[in-house]
């Protein structure tokens, strides 16, 4: 029995972009930043720096919903692809298929910036309006 498993969490490194194959399958392919679980010698916490290929209504879904700096959670397979290069030396490259992607964690808002919705107040209650009761 064998078993080809992968689920990681990360953030996008780039924007998807949705191309077609010459049958026009969807096929995105994206970066996923992950971070070790553990620290460094210097306290820090090293990234991992993952390929991901998604396809048919998977490939739609990032392309449509996904963004730069968007944290996302990858559930899929490893695989290997193999291939010589111009040289004619041959080369291997590792990326993840992924069966499923979800939302992980807040979503940005695409009107304001993190600083200018921080820097928004939230409603003020005035001193008449705190009897005791809540506002809703």
């Amino acid at each position: 029995m064998s078993l080809n498993k992968i689920d990681l969490i990360g953030r996008l490194t780039k924007e998807p972009e949705l191309r077609r194959t010459q049958n026009g399958t969807a096929v995105v392919s994206f970066t996923l930043a992950v971070d070790r679980d553990f620290k460094n010698a210097d306290g820090g916490r090293d990234t991992d720096f993952v390929d991901c290929v998604a396809w048919r209504a998977t490939a739609e879904f990032v392309a449509n919903y996904f963004r730069r700096g968007d944290p996302a959670a990858v559930s899929g397979r490893l695989q290997s692809r193999k291939w010589t290069d111009k040289n004619g030396n041959p080369r291997i490259a590792w990326e993840v298929q992924a069966e499923n992607v979800y939302f992980c964690g807040g979503r940005r808002d695409s009107s304001n910036t993190a600083d200018e919705r921080d820097a928004t107040p939230g409603p003020q209650m005035t001193e008449t309006e705190d009897d005791g009761e809540l506002p809703f």
